[in-house]
């Protein structure tokens, strides 16, 4: 059984997040990625749609997430399980900020609603 040290984990920053890849093919060959999602106060995602099924369990501040035309406010303990396909949208807590641990397929990609392109992103590989 392979252990991921911390050391070994992956940061990556983008303008909405900080995202730390914890396990994934390439820190020690999971057959899962599960990556930390840290929002700060009043951050928003952009509206986008992951290929493979995302399940995100919230462990500290809040978020409200948009997904299949429905608004979920989600606090500490709450899971939601977000379907491949279908856009979703996550605006952290505007006072608490918002951290998360997401388990998804490895590889999965991202893309606008609607559209071909997919980005495979970094914390997912």
């Amino acid at each position: 059984m392979p252990v991921i040290h911390r050391a070994a984990s992956r940061r990556t920053e983008t303008p909405n997040a900080v995202m730390t890849t914890l396990a994934s093919p390439t820190l020690g060959g999971a057959g899962l990625a599960v990556w930390r999602v840290d929002m700060r106060p009043g951050a928003t995602g952009p509206l986008h749609v992951f290929d493979a099924e995302q399940v995100w369990t919230v462990l500290d501040g809040g978020a409200t997430v948009e997904i299949e035309g429905g608004t979920h406010v989600l606090v500490p303990g709450d899971t939601v399980v977000m379907p491949a396909e279908v856009a979703r949208r996550v605006y952290a807590d505007p006072e608490a900020g918002f951290a998360a641990i997401v388990a998804a397929a490895p590889g999965a990609g991202a893309s606008a609603p609607g559209g071909t392109e997919k980005t495979v992103p970094a914390w997912v590989v």
